[in-house]
């Protein structure tokens, strides 16, 4: 019997399953007042997916652990970390590398409904919310995606232009050619009219 709190939310059309290969759910009406303490892991088809969106060579292992926590207003917190071993290659000497990612997460999603309340709103202080939207994530039908989470964290945390270590970019140098500097026609000139003239003298 599969999980109430694993059920797929309704289809949303503009969501792209390429473009979010990894799905785990979780119902936020499930979770306890407890928490909630989950841990993933993404199979062989998933990580070939991810590396392909990432543009990496490969993935090792992709996994997090996550902690949700309910808070008042229907919004949930969400801490944990997403630890990933990717294969890159070194933009410098082209060879194969892998880098080892460990990214916290910290982030409070919010029904879809209270962003934009938020966002209009002011806090106490008088100061505008909206800095504080920025932090909130989507409740999307009712559920949290972990496995896409987990995705956006990793791409997060990639190095755009890894490096092994100790690999410097070189640039080459070409020495310049003496005969090719602007004045060196001007020079020869200067020589060709220093030299006696081969002429006789007449008498």
């Amino acid at each position: 019997m599969k999980k109430t709190d694993e059920r797929a939310p309704p289809r949303d059309p503009s969501r792209d399953p390429l473009r979010d290969p990894w799905r785990v759910f979780v119902s936020v009406e499930r979770i306890p007042d407890t928490g909630l303490h989950r841990e993933i892991e993404a199979d062989e088809a998933t990580r070939a997916a991810i590396a392909e969106i990432a543009g990496l060579r490969e993935i090792a292992y992709v996994r997090a652990a996550f902690d949700l926590k309910p808070r008042s207003g229907g919004q949930v917190h969400v801490t944990g970390h997403v630890q990933a071993r990717v294969g890159q290659n070194c933009v410098v000497t082209l060879e194969p590398l892998e880098s080892d990612i460990d990214e916290e997460v910290d982030l409070t999603f919010a029904p879809v409904e209270q962003i934009p309340e938020l966002a209009e709103s002011e806090d106490d202080d008088g100061d505008s919310a909206a800095d504080m939207t920025d932090a909130l994530e989507p409740i999307e039908n009712g559920v949290i995606d972990l496995g896409r989470l987990a995705s956006d964290m990793l791409y997060l945390a990639i190095d755009p232009y890894p490096r092994k270590e100790g690999a410097v970019f070189e640039p080459q140098i070409t020495a310049s050619d003496p005969e090719d500097h602007p004045f060196a026609a001007l020079k020869s000139l200067q020589v060709e009219a220093a030299k006696p003239s081969s002429k006789p003298k007449r008498k």
